[in-house]
């Protein structure tokens, strides 16, 4: 039988450190919240493969909608071939967007994949070049989306020079010192000292952000970036691709704000586990790429593109939206309850839409000065069996990605593995 240990030195004989690994553990199975280790051990999973199981770990109905296409075929290209699920899928998604007028979706196989393509199709619908994104956030890693996202370290280390005609603005965290009306400063000094507003093709930012630390965008920004982009013909793209698929009791993020963006960039839970990402957005904007300037071998592949008709279905049947507001609300409260006790380290209250949680590690009870050890915090969870990831500006946060389909008695189980790692000794 292969241990942990065992194939933790083969990884690292075989594989690059580049690409990390949160955790020593080498998963054997799982089903729903659940998994269990090469070495029979196992563990509540609040981390989802980074926000990519909504539905949780095989799913019946998506690995029943997979098999089934498998066994028709597994590829063909799209720009070859076409095939039924793609177009099914676009069809669903097109209904479901929060944009204006009718839309458009193309799919390709990564989150960075998606957002790249979304900043071509801007560049391709305004004839213009510049972006602005914002610190904190996390567009991927590809050169492109490198420059995108709003941290060096580790994404950027050493990958320089970056694409040129990529700028940051401040994200707003009013407990950080950085408030809606700074984020809006900096964006007109921008237009003063760096680059003309009729240069930018798009604007983009999470509706909660990732990496960044489960800080949500205010509809008080958005309104304002939503009349700043109109004013300018620039176009408002929103990175979907961790908060969306009903993570935040919405089926995309920004649905909580009422603000309409051009672009939705999807990807993580859009196929239950199979690699898919997309681009929906307004009809006349996907279109302005000339054919042959969009696509990818096994973008959109047909076993994904079933598994997210699945996907899609069992959000709905199964209510999950609403069950991801009832499964945060119970989430929550007990982590108020932590954030209140002498005997767990101190930790702020937990903030975030629907079931996107999370709370920081901080210096004082009732303080907001950051600790950087979450990620500490989260060894400690693992040792008593419970997967979490650690994320955050100073790597002071931890985010709970539980699957939407987790039983009450589970989360319940999880909460308490957690208590257990911020108890003091």
């Amino acid at each position: 039988m292969s241990t942990n240990a065992a194939l933790l030195d083969r990884r690292l004989a075989a594989v690059p450190r580049g690409v990390s690994t949160a955790t020593p553990v080498f998963i054997d199975r799982a089903q729903n919240s659940e998994i269990w280790d090469v070495e029979g051990r196992r563990y509540i999973d609040f981390a989802g493969g980074i926000a990519v199981l909504n539905t949780g770990h095989r799913h019946p109905r998506v690995m029943a909608a997979a098999q089934a296409q498998m066994e028709r075929f597994t590829h063909a290209a799209f720009q070859v071939t076409a095939y039924e699920p793609y177009i099914a899928l676009a069809e669903r998604l097109n209904a479901l967007a929060p944009v204006e007028g009718p839309a458009k979706t193309i799919f390709f196989t990564t989150g960075a994949e998606a957002v790249e393509n979304a900043v071509k199709i801007a560049r391709a619908a305004t004839g213009r070049s510049a972006v602005i994104a914002f610190t904190g956030a996390f567009h991927g890693r590809t050169m492109l989306t490198m420059a995108m996202t709003g941290k060096v370290a580790p994404y950027k280390r050493s990958f320089g020079p970056l694409p040129a005609e990529v700028y940051h603005l401040p994200f707003p965290i009013e407990h950080y010192g950085s408030t809606v009306e700074d984020s809006l400063r900096a964006l007109e000094f921008l237009f003063k000292a760096d680059v003309e507003p009729e240069r930018v093709a798009a604007i983009i930012l999470e509706p909660v952000q990732g990496e960044g630390g489960f800080h949500p965008a205010s509809a008080e920004l958005l309104r304002a970036l939503r009349a700043i982009c109109d004013r300018h013909g620039i176009l408002l793209i929103s990175d979907e691709v961790q908060a969306g698929f009903g993570r935040t009791g919405k089926m995309f993020g920004i649905e909580h704000t009422g603000v309409k963006p051009d672009l939705i960039t999807i990807a993580k839970s859009l196929a239950g586990g199979f690699p898919l990402s997309g681009v929906i957005g307004r009809a006349e904007v996907m279109d302005a790429a000339a054919p042959g300037g969009l696509g990818g071998t096994y973008a959109g592949s047909p076993p994904a593109c079933a598994a997210a008709l699945a996907v899609l279905d069992v959000i709905a049947d199964e209510g999950l939206l609403e069950r991801a507001v009832a499964l945060g609300d119970r989430a929550r409260a007990r982590i108020e309850g932590f954030s209140a006790r002498n005997d767990l380290a101190p930790i702020s209250a937990p903030r975030g839409p629907g079931s996107m949680i999370a709370f920081d590690l901080v210096a004082s009870r009732g303080g907001r000065e950051p600790r950087g050890e979450a990620a500490g915090l989260a060894a400690r969870a693992l040792e008593k069996g419970l997967l979490l990831l650690s994320c955050g500006i100073h790597g002071e946060t931890i985010r709970l990605l539980y699957p939407l389909t987790i039983p009450e008695i589970l989360l319940d189980e999880g909460l308490d593995l957690l208590e257990d790692a911020l108890r003091i000794v």
